[in-house]
């Protein structure tokens, strides 16, 4: 017969059990995570940390706010690989900004690092790809888990922070499409759940009509609901306040999908 503890110990254990399979379904029902972030110890060398303190999302930040981006961006640089396609040492700069990209989109989340995604691979130019032998700036290989970018187009996404073109984010967000379709944590489910309200909202008439009249989004987002996303992706970093001014309801949307904060997002641009 088990002793009195060891039952005790075993009751512990289902009550928890089933706690956390309600908690889930509550947090999949309702769109929250509990936590987001429990522990935040990791630290960037100085002259990694110094590429940080100039990232502009991070500048916005509280302190508080600050020491879990850094933790984040060590974090992500230390799960991936990074690469230059031709044997380049990976500089810096090449460690640093992409991560920041990387966890400025995921800041909201719980599971900000990627998971469907190893490899990023720097190119010095735009490049062919072999899967359809046209030439890309970026592209996402979710069989190989490789991320593949045009440098210097990366780097001219991120010098102009209210165009709405922003090579990294996009291509970050399609990361975080395919995880949606392929993973059952809260984030990814939340994400696909959101996406699926705004193919919705994209149907009714009103808002077709809104988006032929205002032409707000740029002619490449209606390539295919991929793109649309990805698109969106910059519209909501780079010109939020435009955004939910001319489509509340996408933007609110969009904002749950990634469970962003207000004041995570520059306001001051018209």
């Amino acid at each position: 017969m088990l002793a009195p503890y060891v039952l005790g110990a075993l009751g512990l254990l289902i009550v928890l059990f089933f706690a956390q399979l309600i908690l889930i379904k509550l947090q999949r029902k309702k769109d929250f995570i509990w936590y987001r972030q429990m522990i935040v110890y990791k630290k960037l060398p100085l002259s990694r940390k110094r590429i940080l303190e100039n990232y502009p999302f991070y500048r916005r930040l509280s302190s508080k706010y600050q020491r879990q981006f850094e933790h984040r961006v060590a974090h992500f640089i230390s799960q991936k690989n990074f690469k230059n396609r031709y044997g380049e040492s990976v500089t810096d700069e090449q460690f640093v900004l992409p991560a920041c990209v990387a966890c400025e989109l995921t800041f909201g989340r719980r599971q900000y690092t990627y998971g469907m995604l190893d490899t990023l691979l720097f190119f010095p130019e735009p490049f062919t790809s072999p899967t359809n032998n046209a030439l890309h700036k970026a592209e996402y290989n979710p069989s190989a888990r490789v991320l593949a970018m045009s440098w210097p187009d990366f780097l001219q996404g991120m010098a102009d922070s209210n165009d709405n073109l922003h090579l990294g984010l996009h291509e970050f967000c399609h990361v975080l499409h395919f995880e949606s379709e392929h993973s059952t944590n809260v984030d990814a489910q939340r994400f696909h759940k959101q996406h699926q309200l705004i193919l919705r909202r994209l149907m009714d008439p009103e808002v077709k009509k809104r988006l032929d009249n205002t032409a707000f989004f740029r002619e490449y987002a209606f390539t295919n609901q991929y793109e649309f996303m990805a698109v969106l992706t910059e519209y909501f970093i780079e010109s939020p306040k435009q955004f939910k001014s001319n489509f509340p309801i996408l933007f609110k949307c969009y904002q749950t999908a990634l469970l962003y904060k207000d004041e995570w997002l520059d306001w001051t641009v018209e």
